[in-house]
């Protein structure tokens, strides 16, 4: 875009500010002044003052504006959906309860409502890991309950 007799005022105004505070030297700052006289567009003037404090020159009235939207319908960033690793470690404990006699079904248990809790907070996935995790680890336990209650009364009869 073309520069105005104004719009080189302006550049000229930013140069007089940085030769006062001592950011140009007097060679320097004569050439500019001169460039920015002969200057006939923005980025001409631009280039001259784009390492001065005060530059570049604005030009927010040849910007186009963006509509403003209020916040609640601009689009949201998706955020990043990770896999709840209590989740995980509660499905793994579930799995190796036969494995291990049933020594993991206590961590599986407390794993999956620790899990679910967190994923009701939030939102992370692997709810279905943390239910599979309880149930196993609640069949682990019920197996064992109902293995111990049948020893007892084996041994209760044969008394």
């Amino acid at each position: 875009m073309r520069a105005s007799h104004a719009d080189r005022e302006r550049a000229v105004d930013v140069l007089k500010a940085g030769f006062a505070e001592g950011r140009l030297q007097q060679p320097e700052y004569e050439q500019r002044i001169a460039r920015a006289y002969k200057a006939q567009t923005h980025a001409e003037l631009q280039t001259l003052v784009a390492d001065l404090p005060m530059g570049p020159v604005p030009q927010a009235q040849f910007m186009p504006q963006r509509p403003m939207v209020p916040a609640p319908f601009l689009p949201q960033m998706p955020m990043p959906v990770t896999t709840n690793g209590s989740a995980t470690g509660s499905l793994v404990c579930g799995i190796m309860t036969p494995v291990t006699w049933g020594l993991t079904a206590i961590p599986a248990v407390i794993l999956g409502h620790k899990a679910r809790a967190e994923i009701r907070r939030t939102g992370e996935r692997g709810d279905g890991q943390a239910v599979a995790g309880l149930i196993l680890g609640w069949l682990a336990i019920g197996g064992w309950a109902l293995f111990l209650l049948v020893f007892i009364l084996s041994a209760a009869v044969n008394l």
